[in-house]
């Protein structure tokens, strides 16, 4: 069940940074739907992102149960790089899901072209570190 569990995590994570990758190709328009889009796509692949090391730690025997744990700890193991941008991208998510200002909203949309790379990367490492078997 755990090893379903993770892969299952993996592939939605993946799925989620290609559908981040789409709207981050958009230029942002003067509605600010692109950036909408952008903050939301954000936050479900931060999501995935906490989710996913959760439970490849849980096929290893360690429980976590809290975000900045799983992302601690997924950087212990050499599963992220730079620990501070990846604590940066969870203050932002926080940001984007309980306040709503349009100029935070530029701000983080701007951050979150810069964060992509490093997701992207993380999700290769995580993922060719731990080929499915099956």
């Amino acid at each position: 069940m755990t090893e379903d569990r993770w892969r299952e995590s993996l592939s939605y994570l993946g799925e989620a940074l290609d559908r981040l990758g789409e709207v981050l190709e958009e230029s942002p328009d003067a509605a600010n739907y692109v950036i909408d889009a952008t903050i939301q796509r954000f936050e479900l692949t931060i999501e995935l992102f906490w989710k996913t090391p959760k439970h490849l730690l849980a096929r290893y025997g360690r429980d976590v149960t809290l975000p900045l744990d799983a992302l601690r700890q997924a950087y212990a193991a050499g599963w992220i790089d730079n620990e501070e941008i990846w604590l940066g991208m969870m203050r932002d998510r926080n940001l984007t899901s309980h306040t709503y200002r349009k100029e935070l909203a530029l701000e983080i949309y701007g951050r979150i072209r810069e964060y992509y790379p490093e997701m992207r990367w993380a999700y290769i490492g995580i993922r060719d570190q731990h080929p499915y078997p099956g």
